[in-house]
């Protein structure tokens, strides 16, 4: 394999291993057994969409549009913010989902949260668009580094999706719930927080 194709995936772990909302979704999905192929699908594909936008150089479009990442911010800290409060609510209920049972949220339902988190969220266009798409463009091959950024992402989610089955033990009582459930919705305010002020 070529250095490039290391340097993307490296580059790509670097940016997308960390507590966001994308990924706190995707590990609540996998811990109920929702629809997590689907899931990690959508998230997947959208990467490998939006690195190959910013290698073809939208991330130059992106980084000078005001307008745009103006109503991206506000939008995304919105969507965040609401998203925090619900999973606030269900922290202070002691909501105890019941584990394996896909069917409990649609399947459209699931895959508009995630379009979601994935979209309305400025970081995911600076991460991937920009500062991948740029990391991209200054290598000999631009597109080798793309692959390698995407198959990044692809293993980074099937392994948060795939592997929470083995925290299932973890989340058998009330109490693991209302702790995951506060620190996303922690996670949420924090990011919508970071997006207003920024």
């Amino acid at each position: 394999m070529s250095s490039d194709f290391w340097a993307g995936l490296a580059a790509s772990l670097a940016l997308i291993v960390a507590i966001g909302s994308q990924n706190a979704f995707v590990l609540r999905c996998g811990l109920q057994r929702l629809h997590v192929l689907p899931i990690v699908a959508v998230c997947a594909l959208s990467d490998a969409l939006l690195i190959a936008a910013g290698i073809g150089g939208a991330g130059v479009l992106i980084r000078d549009n005001a307008t745009l990442m103006a109503l991206t911010r506000y939008g995304g800290a919105l969507f965040l913010a609401a998203y925090g409060a619900l999973a606030a609510q269900r922290a202070w209920r002691g909501d105890c989902m019941q584990l394996g049972q896909a069917g409990a949220v649609p399947l459209g339902q699931a895959l508009l949260a995630c379009l979601g988190f994935t979209f309305l969220n400025p970081h995911v266009y600076l991460d991937t668009v920009v500062l991948l798409g740029t990391l991209a463009n200054q290598r000999s091959q631009p597109w080798v580094f793309g692959a390698g950024a995407a198959t990044a992402s692809a293993l980074w989610f099937a392994a948060l999706g795939f592997g929470a089955r083995l925290l299932v033990p973890l989340f058998q009582t009330v109490t693991a719930w209302r702790v995951l459930d506060s620190l996303i919705a922690l996670v949420m305010f924090a990011l919508a927080a970071t997006l207003l002020l920024g």
